[in-house]
């Protein structure tokens, strides 16, 4: 089977980008056991709790990422450097279990897979 990385890299409002990701990671989880997430630029910010999409009228999906676990996608990463650019602290409380990587150890990473989807 084919390794493949979900790339997140969109913030979670103003498009539907990461909705698409999250539909097209879960359907791809069928057919794989072997998938990656990881998260980077902008898509750290799909990962903050306590977002209240409803208020800006979009669709709430946020939460939706803590059922990876039930589809069996445990390697999820984040970018250090990304989450620390836009203020965020390193004890953060995502809202899934991500392994915090520095640029260079998550190219690495990424190096490993097959396909690699951008959303």
């Amino acid at each position: 089977m084919k390794r493949v990385a979900f790339l997140f890299t969109h913030a979670p409002h103003g498009d539907a980008s990461g909705r698409e990701g999250l539909d097209a990671l879960l359907a791809t989880s069928a057919l794989t056991d072997d998938i990656g997430v990881f998260f980077i630029g902008d898509g750290v910010l799909q990962l903050l709790p306590g977002q209240q999409p409803d208020n800006i009228l979009m669709r709430n999906y946020i939460a939706t990422f803590g059922v990876l676990p039930l589809y069996d996608i445990e390697r999820c990463y984040l970018c250090a450097a990304s989450a620390e650019q836009r203020g965020l602290a390193a004890d953060t409380a995502w809202v899934i279990d991500v392994e915090p990587l520095t640029p260079d150890v998550l190219r690495t990473t990424l190096a490993h897979y097959d396909t690699v989807i951008t959303f």
